[in-house]
């Protein structure tokens, strides 16, 4: 029989995979690929790029111990084609291979790219369904069919129910009478800072098959932006169940209260980061939910913390993932409000007046990490505030965290962040409003003001914070489309006050911020 090619992503390492289920080893070749576009197609962090790259390697060294034929295409073979077409058709002309077999990829644009080279190559294709995910592509179509907005807490309480997750007894109940503790873990620091001192995230320092890829990465995409400097992801599945008990035992129980504060020199605090080793495959989010269980079952953590942990797992993420798949390819290409300006170039190199964007977009540069009210509330919402184009911003999003694919970025970013996923029959899919804020819900939720130039109370002039002219000035500017929608009307009315001179002032120092950062037209 001819032999088959078993095509293992960057993102699927997982040891269960169906691929090596379906898989002979006696006669198919596991193909892994490292090839360039994946890390220029967007200006890819470098970190993200060794994460991705020794992850692979590490996972490829696992499969030659279980006995299989890995074909592996390293960055720097000097026959590498740099393209998943290229090294498809490579493989199966010296192999003489007739038939692929894969997990479904994540992304639209690499199922397209797998399914063309495949049938360039003349091979029989085979795509199974990843069953990483809690639910099944059928369960949330069921679940949004018909449905005229497709709310994330709806989905939630239903994932509770159907999972039977932080229930009582009767199952359809939410334990304690509550579904979620939003009230409570909206807290933010005192001036003296995070008490305790969040304990330092577990580190994996590289060992010599990282650095060798830290080496090729260096030598090869020489331009990519970010640091390696503080590089020490888990880059295997034994260092990210490693990072997943350290998370469950030293910082879930104060994740709740506090998981939307941020602090000045402390870019993890209490959160997890283990959404890059998820991305990977290289955790399940069945072992992380059943972790964090167990911890509250044993009275380790209290439930505001194991309430906000598991709607991350079972409800945004799993969300975000119907959404992108059910939205299609197209998605990408929305842009709801218009905006149109290009993204402003402090965010490839930190060197800005404002200190909250400085702080967020250095830790980012040095970690490829920040936790999601930072991405949220900081990064994104300065460019939605601003008028960047959604896809700049998501692009960027996407390539510079260790954590970026675009399932997950683009609905995160485009739709929730961005309120771009409208179109013209339809209002925004992942919010129902926009999530954009001015300064002072930064002074109110970290220290980043206290040693910045800008007044975060000023609308207008040179000392205002740009967060609070922008957000005025884009509530002027799309005010017409917001007063359709009730959850804007008390925002709506408040800008009224102001009267037509002070909002005409904000418009003007409005202008005068984004010609001071270099994105006016």
């Amino acid at each position: 029989m001819a032999p088959r090619l078993i095509i293992i992503l960057g993102d699927q390492l997982d040891r269960a995979s169906p691929a090596l289920l379906k898989g002979d080893k006696s006669r198919d070749t596991v193909l892994m690929m490292e090839v360039a576009h994946e890390s220029r197609h967007v200006p890819s962090h470098r970190a993200r790029t060794v994460l991705f790259l020794s992850a692979m390697r590490h996972h490829a060294a696992w499969l030659r111990d279980q006995g299989w034929h890995v074909r592996y295409v390293t960055l720097d073979d000097p026959a590498n084609t740099g393209t998943f077409a290229g090294e498809i058709t490579r493989a199966a002309r010296e192999l003489q291979a007739r038939e692929a077999i894969t997990v479904e990829p994540g992304e639209h644009r690499v199922r397209a790219d797998l399914a063309k080279a495949c049938t360039a190559a003349r091979l029989s294709f085979t795509t199974l369904e990843d069953p990483h995910f809690l639910t099944p592509r059928a369960e949330f179509e069921a679940w949004a069919k018909g449905r005229k907005e497709t709310v994330m807490e709806y989905f939630y309480r239903r994932q509770r129910t159907r999972l039977g997750i932080l229930m009582e007894p009767d199952g359809t109940t939410p334990l304690d009478g509550r579904w979620n503790y939003d009230q409570e873990n909206r807290k933010s620091f005192p001036r003296t800072g995070p008490s305790p001192k969040p304990r330092p995230l577990l580190r994996f320092e590289p060992d010599a098959l990282t650095r060798d890829v830290i080496a090729c990465v260096e030598r090869t995409l020489p331009e990519l932006p970010g640091s390696l400097a503080q590089f020490a992801w888990p880059v295997t599945r034994e260092q990210a169940v490693e990072l997943l008990k350290d998370f469950v035992r030293h910082r879930l129980p104060l994740f709740g209260p506090f998981e939307d504060a941020m602090w000045t020199g402390e870019p993890f605090l209490y959160h997890s980061a283990l959404s890059a080793a998820l991305n990977l495959k290289l955790l399940h989010p069945r072992e992380c939910v059943e972790a964090a269980l167990a911890a509250f079952e044993r009275g380790k953590v209290p439930i505001e913390s194991v309430e906000a942990f598991i709607r991350q797992i079972i409800g945004w993420r799993e969300f975000i993932r119907g959404t992108y798949d059910r939205e299609g390819p197209d998605y990408e290409t929305r842009n709801y409000l218009g905006h149109d300006l290009p993204l402003p170039d402090f965010y490839w190199t930190g060197k800005t007046d404002m200190a909250c964007l400085r702080e967020c977009v250095t830790q980012v540069l040095d970690h490829a990490f920040s936790h999601h009210i930072q991405r949220l509330m900081v990064l994104a919402n300065f460019s939605l505030l601003a008028g960047v184009h959604p896809k700049a911003i998501s692009d960027w999003f996407l390539g510079m965290y260790v954590d970026g694919v675009d399932w997950v970025t683009l609905p995160n970013t485009l739709g929730m962040a961005m309120h771009a996923d409208g179109t013209t029959t339809k209002g925004p899919v992942v919010g129902t409003k926009p999530y954009a804020a001015g300064g002072a819900y930064i002074k109110r939720m970290s220290n980043y003001c206290t040693k910045c130039k800008y007044d975060p109370t000023q609308r207008t002039g040179e000392d205002a914070c740009p967060f609070t002219t922008l957000y005025w000035d884009f509530m002027h500017r799309h005010r017409a489309r917001f007063a359709k929608n009730p959850r804007m009307a008390q925002l709506l009315a408040n800008l009224d006050r102001f009267g037509e001179e002070q909002v005409q002032q904000i418009t003007i120092s409005a202008n005068a911020v984004r010609e001071r950062i270099g994105i006016a037209k």
